[in-house]
């Protein structure tokens, strides 16, 4: 610690590593110029451009309906799978094994497995219902690891207590299991949307001509007809979203931990 301007430049240097690609997105969106290399001046018409583009819109309200059911499906799913596998059984352990798969397959091998699965032996078509039940499997194991992970840590004499001074189970889950475990569920609907939002591989294999992704259709035009000032400023309207999503998380963790009487840290 005799040097800390080292330690200073190496986490500048791995933030600018980071950080200087999707500030220059940023700077190029707003380039008068269609060359996204030379910066000629200030324009906004590349984001009227994009709000005009129907393709971009239809994309972006499929995706967002997708990622909306996806949510809501694995949190259903999920939170009632990690209540389950809380109490001791036989088999819990090859449960866990088996909901933890998905962490580390590959996208690849889950795409092509999952294409094989739903249409050829579920018979479901492409579109909707296969990326839904696609993104719904994919998903869902991190919504049981987070929330199995706040229900590890939970004191279980709090809700010993609340059947000892006469509360129902329904009036226990719903005053003391409910209010502790809600944020790991929030997390876990958060994890889920914006894995389904952001999903390239395997929503290219369930996806048919009428029910392309935003982030499908991202990449299909940016390889075949480069990287378009358009493309550029829906990539820096994405981060943009994302990081205003991330500040109303930080936000509202803040702010629950100040009625809490405690004190948010970041790491």
């Amino acid at each position: 610690m005799r040097r800390p301007w080292r330690l200073g430049l190496a986490v500048a240097l791995v933030f600018a590593f980071l950080y200087l690609p999707i500030g220059w997105l940023a700077l190029a969106s707003f380039n008068d110029s269609a060359r996204v290399s030379r910066i000629t001046g200030f324009s906004t018409r590349w984001y009227a451009a994009l709000a005009e583009d129907e393709r971009v819109l239809s994309a972006l309200g499929l995706t967002l309906r997708l990622a909306l059911a996806s949510a809501a499906v694995c949190v259903l799913l999920g939170t009632l799978a990690a209540f389950g596998l809380r109490k001791a059984f036989r088999g819990r352990a090859v449960w866990t094994v088996l909901l933890s798969l998905p962490l580390v397959v590959p996208e690849v091998v889950m795409g092509v497995s999952l294409l094989a699965f739903c249409v050829k032996l579920a018979g479901l078509p492409l579109g909707f219902g296969a990326l839904l039940a696609a993104h719904v499997a994919f998903s869902l194991s991190f919504v049981v690891v987070v929330v199995r992970a706040r229900l590890a840590g939970m004191d279980p004499r709090l809700e010993e207590a609340a059947a000892d001074l006469g509360a129902d189970p329904f009036t226990a889950f719903r005053t003391v299991t409910w209010p502790l475990v809600a944020p790991a569920v929030a997390a876990g609907a958060a994890f889920a949307f914006l894995l389904s939002f952001d999903d390239v591989v395997i929503s290219s294999y369930l996806g048919d001509a009428g029910s392309t992704t935003l982030p499908v259709f991202v990449y299909g035009q940016a390889s075949k007809r480069g990287i378009s000032p358009e493309i550029v400023a829906l990539s820096t309207a994405m981060v943009a979203l994302s990081a205003v999503l991330l500040l109303a998380g930080v936000a509202v963790a803040s702010w629950r931990a100040r009625r809490a009487g405690g004190r948010i840290t970041l790491v």
